[in-house]
């Protein structure tokens, strides 16, 4: 799982964002750069450790040995969450994850060295594995 070595604040405010700004575009991480095939994101959502981790997985399967995979995205942002059952009040929970918020237009995966019949595969089965909506693109 990717989370941050270091973090300068332990605990981020929610950010609670109006739908119109969160369902404007992407404007940095919008191109492939590193690879042939990537994955982008057509709708915002927040992209956990966890999702990442399990696309990257179904990912490494498809880049074998010859293929190469960049992650282009990483969960810097803490999530805090208070356990069962506790009263309103003390205070804010305690960090339980970290995540990425991922607007449209933002490239999560590049593939590499794959043939594209088998990369397309793999990209799709990927996105299947995250909350956003996703297509194939290709380098151009």
């Amino acid at each position: 799982m990717l989370f941050p070595k270091k973090v300068k604040h332990r605990k981020w405010q929610t950010q609670r964002l109006s739908e119109k700004r969160l369902n404007r575009a992407d404007t940095r991480g919008i191109t492939v750069a590193f690879g042939t095939f990537g994955l982008k994101a057509l709708s915002p959502a927040r992209v956990t450790s966890n999702q990442i981790e399990a696309a990257r997985k179904v990912l490494t399967r498809a880049t074998a040995k010859t293929g190469k995979l960049w992650i282009r995205i990483f969960p810097d942002r803490p999530v805090t969450m208070k356990p069962a059952e506790v009263g309103m009040g003390k205070g804010k929970g305690d960090p339980k994850h970290y995540v990425f918020q991922v607007r449209p237009g933002r490239i999560l995966f590049e593939m590499d060295g794959v043939d594209e019949k088998i990369a397309r595969a793999h990209l799709r089965q990927a996105g299947m594995k995250l909350p956003v909506k996703t297509t194939i693109v290709t380098r151009s």
